[in-house]
């Protein structure tokens, strides 16, 4: 299918895949930084963003998120790009890795790795803010123009919502009440956890941030052993959208991981 994407740079292909009720502008504080050395496309999943929804009877969750991203992949003649992820990105990204359909494989505080007790603050805390950025859409402009607004809107995503600009805190509170495939999508990620990181071939790398209010830091280390291997490193005063918070650190963690 047709997905809303942007491509910039050269270099070895790098695919990045934002969170969920996101989409691709968030990767743009590191986007210039990236594009002097790799190959970026920076997309929108289905049904997030200015994506379309997949077509009817697709069902929700990782697995068709992941079919469609593969398929989106092959149509931009991308047959092993490197992948990175941020919180349902990170997911799809190990997903693809799982699958052997990349190189290797960045995830950004991913999801999959709650327990069920953390599957439901989970869930909670990302209803709650998609009714209030439903409910406050209308007027994301006015109240996104207040720092002090945007860091009682936004502490939980980014440790530092100060940083992120007024234009930019509105249109993603946009994105996120508007995102069709947000309900369905959210109760199917959380249902099941990721497995099979056993199979995973290529090389990974788990970054988590360091003040992740959303998917805990604890779940980190269950990460890594998730995934054997994996090099686990911490997002130094980041939150759970590190690319706001530091997007020197994140660079250079994506060029990193994407470097064999």
């Amino acid at each position: 299918m047709d997905l809303c994407y942007r491509r910039t740079g050269s270099g070895p292909p790098l695919a990045l895949i934002h969170g969920i009720g996101s989409r691709w502008q968030v990767w743009e504080p590191v986007l210039d930084r990236l594009a002097d050395e790799r190959d970026v496309v920076a997309l929108d999943l289905p049904g997030f963003g200015a994506s379309p929804m997949p077509p009817a009877g697709t069902p929700a969750g990782a697995a068709s998120l992941t079919r469609l991203v593969s398929e989106f992949l092959d149509d931009l003649g991308l047959e092993r790009p490197h992948v990175a992820g941020n919180s349902l990105g990170g997911l799809i990204a190990l997903e693809l890795a799982k699958h052997g359909r990349v190189a290797s494989a960045t995830a950004l505080s991913p999801a999959g790795f709650h327990n069920s007790r953390e599957a439901v603050f989970e869930r909670t805390s990302l209803r709650v803010t998609v009714r209030v950025a439903r409910l406050l859409a209308p007027r994301a402009d006015r109240i996104s123009a207040s720092p002090l607004m945007r860091q009682l809107t936004w502490s939980q995503f980014v440790a530092h919502p100060r940083k992120l600009g007024a234009a930019d805190a509105a249109a993603s509170a946009r994105a996120l009440a508007a995102a069709p495939w947000f309900d369905d999508t959210l109760p199917a990620i959380l249902a099941k956890p990721f497995t099979g990181g056993e199979r995973i071939e290529v090389p990974v790398t788990i970054a988590w941030a360091e003040k992740d209010r959303l998917l805990l830091p604890r779940q980190a280390p269950r990460a890594a052993r998730a995934v054997p291997g994996a090099r686990l490193v911490m997002l130094t005063d980041c939150g759970h959208v590190p690319t706001y918070d530091d997007p020197e650190q994140v660079a250079r963690v994506l060029l990193e991981g994407s470097s064999v």
